[in-house]
């Protein structure tokens, strides 16, 4: 699967102010809403169940938070770029700046693993971190991961 498949420009977004990690998920839940037909107590509610279960602070200040939807009907991605680290319980214990969400169909098994393992693999790579990071507008942000390779 393409990332410009779940991932649209209206779901872009760069230079967001962060907080607290629980205050970002509330924040992500009412922009996905914004652009989606999902409900943003319903984003919001799975993806804190979701993290309870373990952060999913992916490390390099990568989150890919991520959760499964009773009204989701195909999957749907949603990228932030935060203005300053936020502290996200991640893996290496680094703070998050770049944030990429990931809502599935509940009954979607497979292929939210497959999804996952491809954002896993497309933000591990530096050079693209840092591009993103450098990226002045929601539009190059989105510009940078769709066009961005796997692998290298």
């Amino acid at each position: 699967m393409q990332i410009d498949h779940i991932l649209t420009p209206q779901r872009t977004f760069a230079g967001v102010q962060g907080g607290s990690k629980k205050k970002m998920l509330e924040l992500i839940g009412k922009m996905i809403a914004q652009h989606s037909h999902l409900d943003p107590d319903s984003i919001y509610q799975n993806l804190i169940a979701r993290e309870k279960l373990g952060s999913t602070g992916f490390g390099n200040g990568i989150a890919i938070p991520h959760c499964r939807l009773e009204d989701c009907h195909k999957p749907v991605g949603a990228l932030f770029q935060l203005q300053s680290k936020i502290d996200f319980d991640a893996l290496d214990g680094e703070p998050v700046d770049l944030i990429f969400v990931l809502l599935v169909p509940s009954e979607a098994t497979e292929q939210h693993l497959q999804i996952l393992k491809m954002l896993a693999e497309k933000l591990d790579q530096a050079n693209l971190r840092e591009k993103l990071r450098a990226a002045g507008d929601a539009e190059e942000l989105y510009s940078i991961i769709t066009t961005a390779q796997t692998g290298n």
